[in-house]
């Protein structure tokens, strides 16, 4: 009986998180952020939790995944290069 428990409270869980990622267009890393779980329990609920749940919003959130992956090369470089710029810069304290 506590698998059903555990696995109703996911599909909730999976729900605001899916909802979250459509309307902000998080990565699943900020998602796991705001919501205060680790970023495979966050890919989970997206990918597999969310499928059965609520398809519909799966479809969203699937889009907003694939787009952010595609992106993903970019926004490392860019952190990338920020860094060497502070070093350059000898900043200590480069980030936001």
């Amino acid at each position: 009986m506590q698998d059903k428990l555990f696995i109703d409270l996911g599909g909730e869980r999976a729900v605001a998180i899916g909802r979250y990622v459509a309307q902000t267009g998080a990565t699943v890393r900020r998602a796991a952020a705001v919501f205060g779980i680790s970023k495979s329990t966050a890919h989970k609920d997206l990918a597999v939790r969310l499928k059965n749940e609520n398809y519909t919003l799966y479809c969203q959130v699937a889009r907003v995944l694939a787009k952010n992956k595609q992106e993903r090369h970019i926004r490392g470089g860019l952190a990338t290069r920020e860094k060497y710029l502070c070093i350059a810069r000898k900043n200590d304290v480069c980030q936001e």
